[in-house]
């Protein structure tokens, strides 16, 4: 048996924490595709053989009557790259599909599930918050998930404006009754131009909390290479400019006065390239006032500035030997100074299957040129 290499480990709960899969289900394991996005939920697929050899099978599929493979059970996606194991996914059964066919060997059991914070998505709630800033609130929200789903609640922000408290003598917050936990959670997070989402690890039965600005400022990741020869690890890639993604956007600032803005905030004003895209399209935000209809603007301003450039390629895991991490930094080289430097990853698709496993992502930034004449491999 070869130890180095990549190697997938799947764990399934049904009442308890998830434990590795018995022998019957990982020698039937077909295939596993796992989607992270950097907005809203990340999502998995797993296909599995099934077939009947056996004379219970002549009542039914032997998968299909175990008990792991029932929906809300919870699954722990596990991949090693030379015996370094990070989690790929923990989320939540919420689909299953069978496919039977008359070759031999060709039925299928296909699983399907999204992340834990689908959790927070089953009941419409009507809570009071009652002397809470907006970021107390998620904080107590995630709290009551935190226990059974390993939940690490989210840093508080820089901004003030999440954090300062209504005043329970003008009105009490409350979660709107059509909302879910999750939804109310999404909504607080457009309020200031935030992203709102959950990810796995960093180690088994643990899941961190992201409710803030894009994290647009992290450490890059070992860098993505193209056209390299024997250094190069990325299959294909292709660019796209689009020149009318950049929005200025008006608003009211009170009754009798609008002000806009056309330029990226704070946060975002350390660039990621070296020609930034100029504003041209001009938009209006109806339906707030004041500070909520400021920071809202500002955050479609900021995420309109994010995907000028948008590079989408597929990574040879294999060569890459690691996991590419969406909503955090990259650097990309040998495709020439324009195209070349950092960029924002905001999505990453993992297919896998026995001695195949690829990496397709999409990769977005404000402008062309590289700020800087070395990408750290």
């Amino acid at each position: 048996m070869n130890i180095l290499g990549v190697h997938i480990t799947l764990l399934i709960g049904v009442a308890g924490p998830p434990l590795p899969v018995p022998l019957e289900i990982s020698q039937a394991l077909k295939d596993v595709n796992v989607s992270h996005n950097d907005q809203g939920t990340s999502g998995f697929q797993i296909t599995f053989q099934i077939g009947r050899s056996g004379p219970l099978d002549l009542i039914d599929y032997a998968l299909l009557r175990n008990p792991l493979l029932k929906p809300f059970n919870r699954v722990i996606l596990l991949v090693s790259f030379d015996l370094v194991p990070e989690v790929l996914m923990d989320g939540i059964i919420t689909n299953i599909q069978m496919s039977p066919s008359e070759e031999p060997g060709a039925s299928t059991l296909t699983i399907t599930g999204e992340d834990v914070s689908v959790m927070m998505d089953l009941e419409q709630k009507n809570q009071s918050f009652p002397v809470l800033s907006d970021y107390l609130k998620v904080f107590t929200i995630v709290g009551q998930y935190s226990a059974k789903y390993g939940l690490i609640p989210p840093l508080p922000p820089t901004d003030i404006a999440p954090m300062t408290p209504e005043n329970p003598f003008e009105q009490i917050p409350q979660q709107a009754r059509n909302l879910t936990d999750r939804g109310y959670i999404q909504e607080l997070a457009g309020r200031y131009g935030y992203v709102f989402y959950i990810t796995p690890g960093p180690v088994p039965l643990v899941n961190t909390v992201h409710w803030g600005i894009p994290e647009r400022l992290t450490f890059p990741q070992s860098a993505l290479s193209v056209n390299m020869g024997n250094a190069s690890n990325v299959k294909s890639i292709n660019f796209s400019y689009d020149a009318l993604k950049p929005q200025e956007v008006s608003y009211a600032k009170d009754e009798n006065s609008t002000s806009s803005i056309n330029s990226p905030s704070f946060t975002r004003m350390i660039p990621l390239a070296r020609n930034r895209a100029e504003a041209r399209k001009k938009i209006s935000l109806t339906g707030y006032s004041g500070d909520i209809a400021k920071n809202e603007a500002q955050g479609m301003v900021d995420s309109s500035f994010d995907s000028v450039i948008t590079a989408n390629g597929e990574l040879d895991a294999l060569r890459y030997k690691r996991l590419l991490q969406p909503r955090s930094l990259v650097g990309l080289r040998g495709v020439g100074d324009t195209y070349d430097g950092l960029y924002y990853v905001k999505t990453v698709s993992h297919k896998i299957s026995k001695g195949q496993y690829s990496q397709s992502f999409t990769l977005t930034r404000e402008g062309t040129g590289t700020l800087s004449p070395f990408i750290i491999p």
